[in-house]
């Protein structure tokens, strides 16, 4: 996403970019170092899977993907999101949000969405050593960062990117940061190089709860899609559609899952399957059999899981599991991130094996994407 940091305008490189993510590093000293990794004593369930851990809830910081010296010879030294997909040549793309090329965040050219490209897929062997657009990074859409009012301005920020049948798709959220006027949705045949445009949705459509959407590709012939309001200071619901895979770009193929008399698809309206709490970043997956939700939680703040047999299932009675806990700058060991978001799942993790990708931004040259892995889940 991008964010606009700290309490100054990101513009002018004081933190203000989303208000260090409307989050900031206050909310993450509140919590402080005492938040813990999650150790031996923790309580865990286990789902039972050949691929499901034995043991609590641990992560391990692997690498940091983005970064000056990471990707500063790409055009791209700060940087966010990168959600990962796999593309068909066998390349791993992460798509960003909010890219700049100066000295720090705001600073320089201003991209988005920007992806940026790993040779190689090995969840141990990750490597940014290429991006979209050659040599330097570029926004992977038109996007002009339209001037609105004194102080803001629009941009594309990407909620998921995915792959079926050979063919990625990519889902932006266009207006200004957590002021969604719509979504529109993209594909490329060619590993992500150019992209070609499908349709868009209204930013008010359910009362902006199908804005942020994440995509779950299941075996049925069926995208899962949850989606909420893309503004973590407003209180959403969490709905469900599902779209035949043939279907993706067509906004009336969307079939709602309600509650109406009882719980059915095509049902009046779609209804919220996990009541309302303020939401970050989601991403929806099935993988091993299951499904997983990975998710930014703000209220504590945290960067959760759940794993669920169904699309369908009850996720108001799903474990929530925390995977990273903040901390404050300088503090950081095991699960514990200065100012974390995103959370995306990385293509090739199991249960046993888990990692994604993790955000931090808590001034204008502390703003990147991270791999963790997860030794997980119940």
């Amino acid at each position: 996403m991008t964010h606009s940091s700290g309490g100054n305008d990101a513009t002018t490189g004081g933190p203000s970019r989303r208000r260090l993510l409307r989050i900031g590093v206050g909310v993450a000293a509140g919590l402080g170092a005492g938040a813990g990794v999650l150790g031996s004593g923790a309580r865990a369930a286990f789902a039972g899977g050949p691929n499901d851990p034995a043991g609590p809830t641990i992560a391990t910081k692997l690498k940091n993907l983005s970064g000056p010296g990471e990707t500063g010879s790409l055009g791209a030294p700060w940087t966010d999101l990168g959600i990962p997909v796999r593309c068909p040549d066998g390349t791993m793309l992460f798509v960003c949000g909010d890219t700049f090329d100066g000295d720090r965040v705001g600073d320089g050219n201003w991209y988005a969405p920007v992806g940026l490209r790993s040779g190689s897929a090995d969840l141990d062997n990750l490597r940014i050593d290429g991006v979209v657009g050659g040599g330097h990074a570029r926004s992977l859409v038109d996007e002009p960062h339209t001037p609105v009012g004194d102080d803001k301005a629009t941009t594309a920020i990407p909620s998921d990117v995915f792959v079926v049948d050979g063919v990625m798709y990519m889902h932006l959220m266009r207006g200004v940061i957590f002021d969604t006027h719509h979504t529109d949705f993209w594909r490329s045949t060619d590993n992500g190089e150019t992209w070609e445009y499908l349709c868009q949705w209204p930013g008010d459509l359910y009362g902006g709860q199908f804005q942020q959407k994440t995509y779950a590709v299941a075996d049925d012939g069926y995208c899962y899609v949850l989606s909420t309001v893309f503004n973590r200071d407003v209180e959403s619901g969490m709905l469900l559609h599902r779209v035949r895979k043939e279907s993706l770009g067509n906004p009336d193929a969307y079939e709602p899952w309600g509650y109406d008399g009882g719980w059915r698809w095509n049902a009046p309206a779609p209804t919220t399957v996990f009541g309302t709490r303020r939401w970050g970043e989601m991403c929806f997956r099935a993988m091993d059999g299951k499904y997983v939700l990975t998710w930014l939680n703000m209220n504590p703040l945290s960067i959760r899981a759940m794993v669920f047999p169904l699309p369908t299932s009850d996720l108001t009675t799903t474990l929530e599991q925390a995977m990273i806990l903040p901390c404050d700058p300088g503090q950081e060991i095991g699960n514990l991130v200065a100012a974390p978001y995103g959370g995306f799942v990385i293509p090739g993790s199991t249960f046993g094996n888990f990692h994604i990708v993790v955000s931090q931004w808590y001034d204008p040259t502390n703003y990147r994407i991270m791999q963790y892995r997860i030794n997980m889940l119940s």
